[in-house]
């Protein structure tokens, strides 16, 4: 029975106890269309450093993204804040689980000066679920977009949030600090979350990002699923109509891939093309933008399409 360490801190404990002692999974051969440059080249070491000089954490690196090398090779990286331990046990994630430390009070400086170093024009804030904070950490989400604002004021920001569960007002306070993209994640379709992302309400969600367009219209939303988890064509395409009916703008969809032998299986490899015919179908359902690749991400050319929805929606003005 394998056990999955925590190599990345070099720590002796599971990085996931809580699916330490579950059978193992098979992990099939991934498909030709699922290649990717390997990191290493003189810019990701230029980004590599600077993350490391300031202390900070990134989801590319925790998540174990498959765009890491292309993404730090342009200095782009996805700060993930409040820590790299999570209060929640999905499935599918790969950052580590249990008990969080207390919030670092310096870091909202810390990642603005990481961005104003890398020069970023657009920057994507995320966290880890912090259920121990009565706030679910929306404030420091706000001190985290003020930073970057009071030191980088050109530096569009997005944000991509958990979804603050049973956290009365804290959606409000990240709303009022008014990024200029608010991403919450659905993950997969509702079916699936008992499984999957059993910690959370897909309806709940749902509400959350409908709540952010009730509150400030001006702000951009945005939603992403994974697809190869069992899921039916249907159920994605229910999932589709949801969000339009919360008036999300954007949506991405992408390959689930299996972190370790203890999370949950790629139940199959869904093909370039029927990527292709999801993005064909969700433009037709109104989205302003819609990524859906193989190994379309969250946070994957985030400033590009940021200028795309921009532009979308000056269109249909």
């Amino acid at each position: 029975m394998a056990v999955v360490l925590d190599l990345l801190n070099k720590d002796s404990r599971p990085r996931h106890p809580e699916k330490a002692h579950r059978p193992d999974q098979p992990i099939l051969r991934k498909p030709d269309w699922i290649r990717v440059k390997a990191p290493g080249s003189p810019k990701w070491a230029e980004t590599n450093r600077i993350v490391k000089e300031n202390k900070l954490v990134t989801v590319c690196e925790e998540a174990g993204c498959p765009n890491i090398g292309e993404c730090w090779e342009k200095k782009h990286a996805t700060f993930m804040i409040m820590g790299d331990t999570c209060t929640r046990a999905c499935a599918f994630c790969n950052v580590k689980t249990g008990l969080p430390q207390p919030l670092d009070r310096s870091e909202p400086e810390s990642v603005a000066l990481a961005v104003q170093k890398l020069g970023l024009e657009h920057v994507v804030i995320t966290s880890v679920d912090r259920d121990d904070l009565a706030d679910g950490g929306a404030q420091h989400f706000s001190d985290v977009i003020l930073a970057i604002r009071a030191r980088s004021p050109k530096t569009t920001v997005e944000v991509l949030t958990p979804d603050f569960l049973r956290k009365d007002g804290a959606l409000e306070v990240v709303v009022a600090a008014r990024p200029d993209v608010f991403n919450h994640n659905l993950e997969t379709v509702p079916s699936k979350y008992l499984k999957v992302r059993p910690g959370a309400r897909y309806f709940h969600s749902i509400r959350l990002l409908q709540r952010v367009k009730e509150i400030d219209p001006t702000i951009f939303t945005k939603s992403g699923i994974m697809v190869g988890l069992g899921e039916e064509r249907n159920e994605v395409l229910q999932l589709m109509d949801d969000l339009r009916s919360a008036d999300v703008d954007f949506m991405t969809i992408g390959q689930y891939l299996q972190p370790t032998k203890k999370h949950h299986p790629v139940v199959r490899f869904v093909t370039p093309e029927e990527f292709k015919a999801y993005e064909t179908t969700a433009y037709a359902k109104g989205f302003h933008l819609v990524s859906a690749t193989p190994l379309t991400r969250s946070s994957h050319h985030a400033g590009e399409d940021f200028a795309k929805l921009k532009a979308a929606r000056l269109a249909k003005v």
